[in-house]
């Protein structure tokens, strides 16, 4: 019964134990395909409490112990809130002159098989975003503060835990009453004093393109965005010594539907209701942009993570075996994998030679009906009952189908690939078995 498993991470031993020390650490380490929430970090890995919230109310509470606290070479916690007995080691021992030999040590009454998944994601995590973060260092090895907005969404908390197991500070930007090292933003009219000691922002912000496009949808999706944005933009050139004004942006610029067209940075902009929304969306950050401020619009494709979007929705119905193409199949699908993305923005904060719209897509787009038979393939399911195109416009309405649901856009990241970028997960197989804890194991 338990586990202990070992992997040999290529960073030496200080390096990887310093990481685990830092905020966000164990929001990057939690396995998509779980439904857990970290409601409080550990302060320290001697004698703090983490406590994750699991369904059904439970609550997840692990005590670290002074006993085992033995930096670089070790650290232990231990289940309080839950009867079950539970104490995870955690050992890291020199791998040569630059790797760690990394083993979890989990005494439990839970067999091997049920702990084997979660572990074994746990190891390649941590290697990639190690790795992730060494070629960041060789962009910059500044230490940032950066601003962000929407920092509680699905995007905004992974990148959170990304920026601060950096090294970097991160100040949320909230529009509620702000608790300790958040500010309080008023995107209507942000305080003077906001961006003060700020040397990045990074803007989320903006109400889900998802549902119905009704006049009051649009409304909301436009205004949410464009406005704010200029606000903000406003501020960040009133700051000089800014570094850069990161926004979100999204490939929805290029239209619902270009054929086989390849659609790089430079292509023109496409018709349609998401197109003038991020065109305009773009066009907010000028201010910032006029000021000398280094600007960069990230313009995102699907994002994939069972967390949520689009294979939230999907994958409940592949595991049941009633997952199938859309229609005929054939639209092209620019996505990319979560973890990619925070790479991409945190790439934005740091390069001083990145400026202006980003692709922030895999560089293998694939149609529909190749996405959804990978997805079935590594949820091990079939995948025989495809989507009839009536089903979108039932829920999403005409407009909200043609421009979300049935959108084909066959996008590449050329200004990425151009700068030499190495993706995470350039390939859907791999991104999806990664994500789902599908790998060989």
């Amino acid at each position: 019964m338990g586990l202990t498993y070992s992997s040999v991470i290529d960073a030496d031993r200080d390096e990887v134990f310093s990481w685990h020390t830092r905020p966000g650490a164990i929001t990057r380490l939690i396995p998509p395909w779980q439904p857990v929430r970290v409601l409080r970090e550990a302060g320290s890995l001697r004698d703090g409490r983490a406590t994750l919230t699991l369904p059904g109310g439970l609550r997840w509470v692990a005590a670290h112990q002074p006993d085992a606290y033995d930096p670089p070479n070790a650290f232990a916690d231990e289940l309080t809130s839950l009867p079950l007995p539970w104490r995870h080691t955690h050992q890291f021992s020199p791998s040569g002159n630059t790797a760690t030999l990394v083993t979890d040590v989990i005494e439990t009454p839970l067999p091997a098989r049920v702990l084997r998944s979660t572990v074994v994601y746990r190891h390649r995590q941590l290697a990639a975003d190690l790795a992730a973060l060494a070629r960041a260092r060789d962009i910059s090895q500044d230490t940032l503060t950066v601003a962000v907005t929407g920092s509680s969404g699905l995007i905004g908390t992974a990148l959170t835990a990304l920026l601060t197991t950096s090294g970097h500070r991160v100040i949320p930007l909230v529009r509620r009453l702000p608790r300790a090292g958040e500010r309080y933003w008023r995107p209507e009219d942000p305080a003077a004093e906001l961006l003060d000691g700020v040397d990045a922002v990074i803007h989320l912000a903006g109400a889900s393109i998802g549902g119905r496009f009704t006049a009051e949808r649009k409304h909301e999706i436009r205004t949410s965005r464009i406005q704010p944005t200029r606000k903000l933009a406003e501020l960040a050139a009133s700051r000089p010594g800014l570094r850069a004004f990161v926004t979100a942006s999204a490939i929805g610029i290029y239209g619902p539907d270009r054929g086989d067209e390849v659609l790089t940075e430079a292509s023109p902009r496409g018709d349609g209701f998401l197109a003038d929304v991020v065109a305009g969306w773009e066009d907010a950050t000028t201010p910032a942009a006029a000021a000398g401020i280094r600007t960069v619009q990230v313009r995102t494709g699907i994002v994939q993570t069972p967390r949520g979007g689009m294979l939230r929705l999907l994958s409940p119905l592949f595991e049941a075996g009633l997952g199938g193409r859309l229609g005929d199949g054939k639209q092209w699908l620019a996505w990319i994998a979560l973890d990619d993305l925070l790479d991409i923005y945190r790439r934005a904060v740091l390069d001083e030679a990145l400026s202006g719209p980003v692709n922030a897509v895999a560089p293998e787009p694939v149609r529909n009906a190749d996405y959804t038979r990978t997805l079935a393939a590594v949820l091990r399911r079939p995948a025989v009952l495809p989507v009839p195109g009536f089903g979108p416009r039932l829920l999403l309405g005409d407009e909200g189908a043609r421009e979300i649901a049935q959108a084909s856009q066959y996008v590449l990241p050329e200004r990425l690939t151009g700068a030499g970028h190495r993706f995470r997960q350039p390939e859907l197989t791999g991104a999806l078995r990664h994500l789902f804890g599908r790998e060989g194991t």
